[in-house]
């Protein structure tokens, strides 16, 4: 049931967010950062108009960490990546499925980005947050909810960026998709953040529920075996105490330099008795290597743990490049795409046999209330993930800046997935678990959008791009 659009107007905002405690992970620490929404206004062939919208923080120094950029110009290049993608997708007004829109563009998007010395996986950021709201559109304007709409594959989503899969094996992991009704909370453990104390990770094992961590790497084994120790100790302690942790996954950002590096961090899982309590939860580890080392470098007997890729993750072939060296999944994030999260997730699905299993997962650039998160869970809930990493509600205090007219909006519209506290409204995580049902509602994950008059304009880093850059 695939349907044609025609992208009428592309409107790009920003607010702050203020965070409540730093997120230190990678080379960075961050205690603030812009969040970037879209709205779209969409005439579905026929002649019916509808508007979609999304939300993504501009997260510092993550999806570009070279050292000269200073986290201010990461920023501004994702502003660039969002206004480059604007140009391009308002330079056709001609009818396409929302995937043949996206499709027929990324290619264009990283040239330009490139000669604006924008990398790959930033210059993804903009069509990212583009395709989410002409998705939300759509989903709209056809009063489907996101699970009913791409199970009938209503965006036309092919194989052209992946042609080592089949448009059936496509088409049978679409149909084959059914919303989770809940999905677990895994807590991340930041650099900087604290193991004891009333917001330690102690307290938030015992009065959070939570079952699955991701810790934070900084890329000195000894300096990360001694906190991991640290860590393993508090794990011991609460099973001993009859609450269980299911699963753990240790996240380095790229910051163990080669496989040498790497096999120091492994032997020590192996080897120290003090780790056990980790190593023997270990489900997988996220990006240990800088993007450019993992994918020019084969894991041999280091892939006896499973690992994956996410900002390595810059391209339509990254995941296939990397399962060939060795890697057993890759990360969703909205934030790197939609279509790419799904069409990964397919291709997990086919590669996978009774010998060798390969994992999607779902990881969290803190994704906040309101859209972002929704839209986030929900892409998570449709390609299968039991569990996700949650940031949002942990670094910021509930909706951050938005005015309570907005976030009382969206606690109405999503009663299961915000709560009322003394603190004010918060995302519903006290039971270690998100709730999806209210994310079944025509459009992509949202009964309601922000309060645009609330927002301002995307700030401006750069003068109009001559149309002629994109023919």
């Amino acid at each position: 049931m695939q349907m044609r659009v025609a992208i009428r107007d592309i409107s790009l905002f920003e607010r702050p967010v203020q965070f409540v405690r730093p997120f230190r992970f990678g080379v960075v620490r961050v205690d603030s950062a812009p969040q970037a929404f879209v709205r779209v206004e969409l005439e579905i062939e026929g002649g019916r108009t509808t508007t979609g919208a999304s939300a993504e923080m501009m997260m510092p120094k993550w999806f570009d960490k070279r050292p000269d950029r200073t986290p201010t110009r990461t920023i501004d290049d994702l502003r660039r990546s969002l206004a480059i993608a604007r140009e391009l997708y308002l330079s056709d007004t001609g009818f396409d499925t929302t995937f043949g829109l996206h499709a027929a563009r990324i290619a264009s998007q990283v040239r330009v980005c490139s000669e604006a010395d924008i990398p790959p996986l930033a210059a993804s950021f903009g069509p990212a947050e583009i395709d989410k709201a002409i998705l939300d559109a759509l989903l709209r304007g056809l009063d489907l909810d996101v699970f009913q709409g791409l199970a009938a594959n209503v965006a036309g989503i092919d194989n052209r960026l992946m042609p080592d899969l089949a448009d059936s094996a496509i088409t049978q992991f679409l149909a084959a998709t059914a919303p989770k009704p809940r999905i677990a909370i895994r807590h991340t453990v930041g650099l900087d953040d604290a193991l004891e104390g009333r917001d330690g990770l102690a307290a938030v094992i015992r009065d959070q529920a939570v079952r699955y961590l991701k810790l934070k790497l900084g890329g000195d084994t000894d300096v990360d075996a001694a906190r991991l120790g640290q860590i393993a100790a508090t794990i011991e302690a609460a099973v001993n105490s009859g609450i269980p942790i299911d699963g753990i996954s240790l996240d380095a950002n790229e910051q163990y330099a080669d496989l040498a590096a790497l096999s120091n961090l492994l032997d020590r899982l192996d080897r120290d008795p003090a780790l056990a309590p980790i190593a023997n939860r270990l489900i997988y580890i996220e990006q240990p290597m800088p993007r450019d080392a993992m994918l020019t470098s084969a894991l041999g007997s280091l892939a006896r743990y499973a690992m994956i890729i996410d900002e390595a993750d810059g391209s339509y072939d990254a995941f296939r490049a990397a399962k060939d060296l060795g890697y057993r999944g890759v990360s969703s994030k909205a934030c790197k795409g939609l279509y790419k999260s799904i069409l990964n997730a397919a291709r997990a699905a086919t590669w996978s046999s009774d010998n060798q299993s390969f994992l999607i997962t779902a990881e969290d650039l803190t994704c906040q209330a309101g859209l972002g998160v929704q839209q986030d869970i929900a892409l998570g809930a449709l390609i299968g993930v039991g569990h996700a990493e949650r940031n949002g509600h942990h670094y910021v205090e509930g909706f951050g800046g938005a005015p309570m007219a907005e976030q009382e909006r969206f606690l109405a519209a999503h009663p299961d997935l915000y709560v009322r506290t003394s603190d004010g409204i918060r995302l519903a995580a006290a039971d270690g678990s998100l709730a999806t049902s209210s994310l079944v509602t025509p459009g992509f994950a949202s009964r309601v959008h922000p309060d645009w008059s609330a927002l301002q304009p995307l700030q401006s880093t750069t003068r109009r791009i001559p149309q002629e850059q994109f023919s």
